[in-house]
């Protein structure tokens, strides 16, 4: 395993202000955010695959946005049977129980559906995929010839070993100095493996900020507000040179 079970910092972080400017609807009878480019072009395409808080979680929906700016039409499914944990839930919540009625069997056929509407009913050409924690399993899992063409995942959660020794396509990581899931140990492992796979790749470490920072940060602190900026522009440059130029 290149990172560890989800523990209390899957789960805690501060809420990020503004308004949501894509939609929720169903593809393939799943719900998903979708936020569309200003042009409206599906042919360079994001699959979001969230941490625990779901595709209804306001931080992820403006990451989204952020990157339906950029150029992308992004798809956020709904990961979780009607089953996302609330930011900041109680202290005594069972996270790893709660994980175990969320594993690939479940899981995987949602992503499956997804991408299967985004190459065929949505028109998508090149499709990325972004991971955060809970989700960063799933762009290693789907990081395939025909499925996902490149990938981001920040601070991921319970990714296996052979699941990075399976990726197939270009593969760019952010984490954080502190992080009791995606430890020193299992960073270095992950580069190992990486090291042995012909295909590009890229660690970023950032300092002063904790698993979950890419997305929950605490923006009134200068740093971390710079870190989970800094982790956003990686991936948006990562997908920019392997989703979108090779799209040309």
């Amino acid at each position: 395993m290149t990172s560890y079970p989800p523990s209390r910092c899957c789960m805690v972080g501060h809420l990020h202000e503004g308004e949501a400017k894509g939609k929720i609807r169903d593809i393939a009878h799943i719900s998903a955010y979708l936020s569309y480019p200003s042009d409206r072009s599906t042919e360079n395409a994001i699959l979001f695959l969230t941490d625990a808080m779901g595709h209804r979680f306001i931080n992820a929906q403006l990451m989204a946005d952020q990157f339906a700016a950029n150029g992308y039409l992004v798809v956020m499914p709904e990961l979780f049977h009607g089953d996302p944990i609330p930011i900041n839930y109680g202290t005594d919540f069972n996270i790893w129980g709660w994980y175990k009625n969320h594993l690939p069997p479940r899981v995987d056929p949602i992503v499956e559906a997804v991408l299967g509407e985004m190459h065929t009913t949505l028109g998508c050409k090149r499709i990325g995929g972004v991971g955060y924690c809970f989700g960063g399993k799933y762009v290693c899992r789907y990081l395939k010839a025909g499925k996902l063409d490149a990938g981001f995942i920040a601070h991921p959660t319970m990714v296996e070993a052979n699941e990075v020794e399976g990726i197939e396509g270009p593969l760019s990581i952010a984490a954080a100095i502190i992080d009791p899931v995606f430890t020193t140990a299992k960073r270095h492992e992950s580069e190992e493996i990486l090291e042995r796979l012909d295909i590009p790749f890229q660690i970023n470490l950032f300092s002063d900020v904790e698993h979950g920072f890419a997305v929950r940060c605490d923006l009134s602190k200068p740093r971390q507000k710079f870190a989970k900026e800094k982790a956003f522009e990686q991936a948006v440059a990562w997908f920019d040179e392997y989703v979108k130029a090779r799209g040309v």
